[in-house]
């Protein structure tokens, strides 16, 4: 399945409203998809959802709350992972890449990744840079689309990715954003390291 043109799996807002009613409140909550013009929340079933308001309310936190807004990405990023392991890869799948060394295991996930990669970058340009080590890069990401900033954004992004492969890769999986396109970046580059 590919995105049509500014579309977005639904859990870019399922996963993080959630994070922010258990963190800031349910007005506050309100208030950002408000902001975001969600006017109601995205059902799994019927598939992706506009970009538009997923990347707003995540522009909307971010402006609003700038110095809690990394912490409630990375959860709501580590929450889309937990669903995509539940829902949307197949247990036997799991359980190959489980059983492989990460040296085999992660380049299978990492191609897998790219080949869904409509459920998280919209109409965003996805490449998969390298399979070991492994590298996605997003231009053009719709998540970040307009902003500015000094530092990486994509928190959200990278919590996704690091789930992902340290549940099926091994542990210790980390994903650093290391240009991002808010920064003026041509795209937002995303490395994946593993602590030994």
């Amino acid at each position: 399945m590919t995105a049509q043109a500014g579309q977005i799996g639904p859990n870019a807002i399922l996963q993080l409203v959630p994070v922010l009613e258990e963190e800031a409140g349910p007005d506050v909550t309100a208030h950002l998809l408000s902001m975001a013009g969600v006017i109601r929340m995205p059902d799994p079933a019927e598939g992706l959802i506009d970009e538009g308001p997923a990347a707003r309310l995540h522009q909307a936190m971010r402006a609003e709350m700038p110095e809690a807004a990394p912490l409630l990405a990375r959860e709501a990023g580590k929450r889309t992972g937990d669903y995509i392991l539940a829902h949307r890869i197949p247990a036997k799948a799991q359980a190959i890449l489980r059983f492989l060394p990460a040296r085999l295991a992660a380049p299978i996930l990492a191609r897998a990744v790219a080949k869904h990669a409509w459920t998280f970058c919209g109409s965003g340009a996805f490449r998969l840079v390298s399979t070991w080590p492994v590298v996605f890069e997003i231009g053009d990401n719709p998540v970040v689309r307009g902003e500015r900033s000094d530092v990486p954004l994509c928190h959200w992004h990278a919590a996704v990715f690091a789930r992902l492969f340290s549940e099926l890769c091994g542990p210790g999986w980390q994903c650093e954003e290391v240009a991002c396109c808010a920064q003026g970046a041509e795209v937002c580059r995303f490395e994946m390291t593993r602590a030994r």
